[in-house]
């Protein structure tokens, strides 16, 4: 079974902990609108999971079972260990080219496009760069690295990340000279001068200090969040696709193919462009005038949705693959729904009631039958 099922609790409890805690310090990290988005992001991300994870780690099965040069043993401590340093090692690289490169940037910028920094906030994860950052793990295969051993520590450095994301924590002294700690990770997700493309790490910081990328959260100057084109949207699957258009566009609009080719392989910024100089003071939050019955709504339908969700995952893996894109399509249709509503779309009411029979339906073909 997924392990993502039995996390997602533990994730939701948590939210409701952290923004409860916020709440009694008068600290306003969380926005309903933009947390119900994350976790739509989050949704949407898993549902791409089920489908594209059958095919990454077949590949990764195959190069081990065939290419390998090495077999390591799962029954020593140092193989784990090393492993996950490896990783984690990877992983830097990965989300460096994440933030430098068109293609994966495209992907990647779903988890800084929100304006807040929360527990929801590390849910707010791509459903598209799975095939562009899979291939730079394969090296672990390769060495012999066995599945459940890199499956093992890719989930341990996933969920260690989840922590970092909060507010509420702030500076841990020499821990965060040596791992990634909320500290740390504010200044990743900040669009202020000094914050762009700094603190790649996943687990241990100590990679960027290696490499140059290293920024200490300043006390003299907030963390504004976000990125410098804003998102301003709740639906989740434009927040998917919209920067992969921007780069079609740009793409599109070039004299020749190698052009076309080498702007997708190319910085967001342009090689060698400097960004405009950032006035914190001068960021305003995207919100809409959503009333509170709306937000409350939208809330209590997140939270049914969330059981739809964690029973389809469990039971993705016994489902045909037609059962799973039904499944997923009435998913995906129910968060871009939430979305819209929350933007206040003049359509969206007459949307959602589709969206309730559509969902209702596709739960009670499959619950009937086994009554």
């Amino acid at each position: 079974m997924n392990p993502i099922v039995y996390a997602i609790p533990v994730f939701m409890a948590s939210i409701l902990l952290e923004a409860w805690i916020a709440h009694r310090r008068g600290v306003a990290t969380y926005d309903i609108p933009d947390a119900i988005t994350s976790l739509n992001f989050g949704i949407l991300s898993q549902l791409s999971g089920v489908f594209v994870r059958v095919i990454t780690f077949g590949i990764y099965f195959w190069v081990f079972d065939n290419l390998r040069i090495h077999t390591f043993s799962t029954d020593s401590l140092w193989v784990w260990v090393f492993a996950l340093i490896g990783y984690d090692f990877i992983y830097y690289w990965v989300h460096r080219c994440g933030h430098e490169i068109n293609l994966m940037w495209s992907a990647h910028q779903v988890h800084h496009s929100s304006e807040y920094f929360n527990l929801s906030t590390a849910l707010r994860q791509t459903s598209t760069g799975a095939f562009a950052s899979f291939p730079f793990y394969l090296p672990m295969a390769l060495l012999g690295v066995p599945p459940i051993v890199f499956g093992t520590v890719a989930l341990i450095d996933l969920l260690y990340q989840y922590w970092v994301h909060t507010e509420l924590v702030r500076k841990l002294g020499w821990v965060d000279r040596v791992f990634v700690t909320p500290s740390n990770h504010r200044v990743h997700h900040g669009q202020n001068d000094y914050c762009i493309d700094r603190n790649y790490g996943g687990i241990f910081i100590i990679w960027d200090r290696l490499f140059c990328t290293f920024a200490e959260e300043r006390d003299n100057e907030p963390v504004v969040y976000g990125i410098r084109k804003p998102l301003a949207s709740y639906n989740p699957v434009w927040g998917n696709l919209n920067v992969y258009a921007d780069v079609i566009q740009k793409s599109l609009n070039v004299g020749s193919p190698f052009a076309a080719i080498k702007i997708w392989f190319d910085s967001p910024g342009g090689r060698g462009a400097t960004l405009p100089h950032l006035d914190p003071k001068s960021v305003k939050k995207f919100s809409t005038d959503t009333s509170q019955a709306v937000q409350r709504y939208a809330v209590a339908q997140y939270a049914l949705l969330a059981v739809v969700v964690t029973y389809f995952l469990a039971i993705a893996p016994t489902l045909t693959l037609q059962d799973r894109v039904i499944w997923a399509i009435a998913i995906t249709f129910s968060a871009m729904s939430l979305g819209w509503l929350l933007e206040g779309r003049r359509f969206a009411r007459h949307v959602e009631i589709v969206r309730l029979f559509t969902l209702g339906a596709v739960i009670a073909s499959f619950a009937l039958p086994s009554l």
